[in-house]
């Protein structure tokens, strides 16, 4: 990427910007960008200071490269930003800019050791007071462009989302961090959309929103691009809603997507899909592996009930009944998840819900490990209607088809460690509860069709270990469990 730019340096305050933190440079950042422009690109250098600036909008074969020491202060004026054509939350509408922004571009970067400052207090208590008629600038938001790379940065206190590329292809962000407060509304970390061939890699990212996010456009975008081949590894997520997450907006479809090699502290959810009725998407290929999880509310979440945004609350998402399948109608399929710890936890060691018209299909839990914590607060562990806070619950499954757990040990939990409800092929290999209540099972199916389980223990003196329920024991077959025939409960 880098060999593709231009080696000649154009230093912004030789086209007038002031380091003092109080001059306006916006002028003097867009000339030096226009110079480097006229002579086929270049990278446009920003030396250490503090710099005031209103959006930059990036050229072709351009580095905006901040050296340390650089800091890059975003206008609190609103007059400062002008309205462009985007996307927001899904939905192509007019926006602020971006603070920097570009479109249709190519061969570009962000790069250095400096600081971004979105000033975001401004816009935050604005958006609190419903001020604001358009959505809040994104810190980072390039569209339909390609070869492009952030790295090294240091960004904190972005308004809204904080890199946000939209229909990109080759994209790298590496070795950035990201410091939004814990509080702060809708500042996501990373959110690619609708983009293909991403590399996340190196980023510590702590924010008010989700840490890292894959988006497709929802319903109403008048194209469907798919998000695809992503890699996400080496990095860390602290705070936020979700550490790495799939949707809401998944109308073009997110697959084949590998995350890796990741800590997540802190963050609501760990990994989190989901979405609803009427979104529509394919989301398909994921698979996840080598993960830490401390002190999240549920380390894994699929749901297709999520009710934020506009008609959330409607029946049509919440009816639990079948409805009929047709282009609107989400896909989750192929989701791997291997050798990943997760320690005090809180409400759920794991939430699937499908659709009855739509199970999520094809699931695979290999080496897992979930430890409930001590005493924790009651939380729901996915946003849909009527659910109810819960805490130190097992893994709970509705409406699935094929999904296997093998060695994923469950500890401290209050009920069934694995619970499954109105599923199709449900497979248990070496699995175990520690530290779970006498009196429950370890497995709980109910009106499930195929279950198998191998290889499973329980103690000599436990009242019950599978409990069937609306089912009959033919319904499960079981191979090399140390369970005495009295500890296989049946209710009809």
């Amino acid at each position: 990427m880098s060999s593709q730019v231009k080696t000649s340096i154009f230093n912004v305050t030789e086209y007038g910007a002031v380091p003092d933190g109080q001059t306006l440079s916006t002028k003097a950042f867009a000339a030096a960008i226009e110079a480097a422009a006229s002579q086929g690109g270049g990278t446009v250098y920003v030396p250490a200071g503090v710099y005031l600036t209103g959006p930059i909008v990036l050229k072709s074969h351009i580095n905006l490269h901040l050296d340390s020491g650089a800091i890059i202060r975003f206008s609190q004026n609103i007059a400062d930003y002008p309205l462009v054509n985007s996307r927001w939350e899904g939905v192509d509408r007019l926006v602020y800019s971006p603070m920097i922004f570009g479109e249709d571009l190519e061969n570009i970067s962000v790069t250095g050791r400096g600081i971004l400052d979105g000033q975001g207090e401004f816009w935050w208590k604005e958006f609190r007071a419903k001020n604001l008629e358009y959505p809040r600038p994104r810190l980072i938001s390039f569209s339909r462009s390609k070869n492009v790379l952030i790295e090294g940065l240091t960004m904190i206190n972005s308004p809204a989302w904080t890199i946000n590329p939209i229909n990109c292809q080759n994209l790298t962000v590496d070795k950035i961090t990201i410091k939004n407060p814990a509080d702060s509304p809708n500042t996501d970390g990373i959110n690619p959309e609708s983009c293909q061939n991403v590399h996340i890699s190196n980023c510590h990212v702590d924010v008010g929103d989700d840490c890292i996010t894959l988006k497709s456009g929802t319903e109403e975008c008048s194209e469907r691009i798919p998000c695809e081949n992503i890699t996400i590894t080496n990095c860390t997520m602290v705070h936020g809603h979700g550490g790495v997450v799939i949707g809401s907006e998944m109308s073009g479809g997110v697959r084949n997507v590998v995350i890796s090699n990741c800590v997540f502290e802190g963050t609501d959810r760990g990994i989190r899909l989901k979405t609803r009725r009427g979104r529509g998407g394919l989301v398909e290929d994921i698979r996840v592996t080598n993960i830490i999880m401390k002190s999240v509310i549920t380390p894994f979440v699929m749901g297709m009930y999520y009710f934020c945004g506009p008609g959330g609350k409607e029946e049509f998402v919440w009816d639990k009944n079948p409805r009929p399948v047709d282009e609107k109608t989400p896909i989750f399929r192929r989701l791997h998840f291997s050798n990943i710890t997760a320690r005090e936890v809180a409400a759920s060691a794991g939430f699937f819900y499908g659709l009855p018209e739509m199970p999520i299909e094809d699931i695979t839990f290999d080496n897992i490990s979930v430890h409930l914590a001590d005493d924790p607060e009651p939380a729901v562990p996915s946003m849909m209607s009527f659910l109810e806070p819960m805490a130190k619950h097992g893994f709970f499954c509705c409406n699935v088809k094929n999904i296997s757990f093998n060695n994923v040990q469950v500890i401290g939990n209050v009920g069934p460690a694995f619970e499954a409800k109105s599923c199709d092929n449900v497979e248990f290999s070496r699995c175990s509860m520690i530290n779970g209540p006498a009196d429950q099972p370890v497995i709980q199916m109910t009106k499930v069709t195929r279950g198998f389980v191998q290889g499973c223990q329980v103690s000599a003196d436990a009242p019950v270990f599978l409990e069937l329920n609306e089912m009959d024991r033919d319904d499960v077959e079981l191979a090399g469990n140390r369970v005495k025939p009295e500890q296989i409960r049946i209710n009809k």
